[in-house]
């Protein structure tokens, strides 16, 4: 190979031999001290491979020299704050919620694990304040598809809706336009009619009286005649003003013709009974339980 490297007149360095658009490149070595570091990382890897778990195998991992893991600490941490736990959360699980109630220690610690519970659990749906979100109830207010009490509460938790749990609520909102029960212009009248219900404005043109005769005729049977709801049906209240999906027309619309089927999960069999308690107990305390 022909050694095109010269002495650079300029700085009196030899070059690489490499040129672009007239510019040459010297040949100018790292500082030492740099290249000891470097070699020194190098070192370090192979000794932490050897030392802590690093490698990846088919089914685990290398466990190192020393078998040591931040994980296996957490682990351990929790069992033994579970132990810790353990007598308080065996008399959370044999207590009723009614007698959580009306325990000062067993309220505040099914309060404290349902809290901590929920974050783990419920928040990314429901945010971390319970406030929800489009489509994922607010839990902070008044308003319950499938009840607010305390026994209501842990029935959804523990069973779901549509969670095909066996006990788990199974109400839906039906698509009436893709399943072609109700026509275009009717859909439109039917969302305008349930604007008007929570006071909301109506487009032009609107027939009130086709308004009220297609929802007698399609959805008074769920929602009741004046649009209260049914909460043994998981049918929301219309004159409320609180909405799951949104109120504007377009939003309506897309209900009423496509329908609703969210999914609330099961935590039966997930969680145990004394936590599922304390997340029942902590969701009605957020102030919207009845």
């Amino acid at each position: 190979m022909t050694d095109h490297s010269e002495i650079d007149s300029v700085s009196g360095k030899s070059t690489t031999g490499h040129e672009w658009d007239g510019i040459k490149e010297l040949n100018t070595p790292l500082p030492r001290w740099w290249v000891m570091t470097f070699y020194l990382t190098i070192i370090w890897a192979i000794g932490y491979w050897v030392v802590y778990p690093a490698w990846p195998l088919i089914s685990s991992n290398t466990t190192g020299v020393f078998g040591y893991s931040s994980r296996a600490d957490v682990a351990v941490e929790l069992a033994n704050l579970e132990k810790v736990r353990g007598d308080k959360m065996v008399a959370l699980g044999k207590a009723s919620l009614a007698d959580i109630e009306k325990d000062p220690a067993l309220l505040a610690l099914a309060r404290a694990k349902g809290k901590t519970v929920f974050g783990d659990n419920c928040a990314p749906c429901h945010g971390s304040g319970a406030a929800g979100a489009k489509g994922y109830p607010n839990l902070n207010d008044d308003d319950w598809l499938w009840g607010g009490t305390l026994d209501q509460i842990m029935a959804t938790i523990q069973y779901g809706a549509r969670s095909g749990h066996a006990k788990g609520h199974e109400g839906q909102m039906l698509a009436f336009g893709k399943d072609g029960v109700l026509k275009a212009d009717e859909i439109v009248t039917v969302a305008n009619y349930v604007r008007a219900l929570s006071g909301l404005s109506t487009r032009q043109g609107y027939d009130a009286a086709k308004g009220t005769k297609l929802f007698a005729d399609n959805c008074a049977s769920c929602h009741g005649d004046a649009g209260k709801g049914n909460q043994d049906m998981g049918a929301p209240n219309l004159t409320d003003k609180i909405w799951l999906y949104g109120s504007d027309e377009s939003t309506l619309i897309e209900t009423i013709s496509n329908g609703r089927a969210g999914v609330m999960p099961a935590w039966e069999g997930r969680l145990d009974p004394a936590t599922i308690k304390a997340m029942a107990v902590y969701v009605h305390s957020l102030g919207g339980g009845k």
